[in-house]
């Protein structure tokens, strides 16, 4: 079994933000690989459910058992949450893959990596904090309009801005690449990922 966790804030005012990313991701990949049910109106619905801080939702994908997870403890606390459901499910942090956006990438660019520090996102912080470990995959999402620029207006004003419509479209089609990204993780091992991705 694998946690899959996207990183965002609950709300709806934080709604397709850059900060949430990470939540994005999560609710594609839900859509996406079929972890839903019927609402009784012949329509299909994601089906997250509460327990411990978070929504989560269990499915499978590449015949590995699933559990999608949205920490709603807030992206600075996301450790919180993280840290109850792999002591609850008893899994080793090597079997969590981290979603999350990040400023120091190009719009809509995504990578890989493991084992490495947080580079300043909060939310990545408090994960390594609680856990105490960084031995856990991390796909990040650039969220960055104008590389290796840091925006004018400041760095926690901006990842709290909505993505205006021409961002927006780059987003949604990294997310179309993260699906696959995950999918080649768990069927090939996050190295081939890293080597195709990065």
């Amino acid at each position: 079994m694998k946690l899959i966790i996207g990183l965002g804030n609950p709300g709806e005012e934080y709604k397709k933000t850059r900060h949430n990313c990470g939540f994005m991701a999560v609710d594609k990949i839900a859509a996406n690989f079929q972890f839903s049910i019927f609402n009784g109106f012949d329509k299909l619905t994601t089906s997250f459910q509460s327990i411990f801080n978070a929504k989560i939702s269990k499915g499978k994908i590449a015949n590995e058992n699933i559990i999608l997870v949205k920490p709603q403890t807030y992206m600075n606390n996301s450790g919180q949450a993280v840290k109850k459901l792999t002591t609850y499910y008893k899994l080793p942090t090597t079997n969590l893959i981290i979603i999350h956006d990040d400023l120091d990438l190009p719009l809509g660019k995504i990578r890989i990596s493991k084992s490495c520090g947080a580079a300043g996102h909060k939310g990545v912080e408090s994960i390594i904090c609680e856990l105490k470990t960084k031995d856990f995959i991390r796909l990040r999402i650039g969220i960055n309009p104008k590389q290796y620029h840091r925006p004018v207006c400041g760095t926690e004003k901006f990842v709290l801005q909505k993505f205006n419509k021409e961002e927006e479209k780059i987003i949604f089609e990294s997310l179309e690449k993260i699906n696959l990204a995950v999918q080649m993780i768990l069927e090939k091992g996050v190295d081939q990922a890293m080597n195709k991705y990065n």
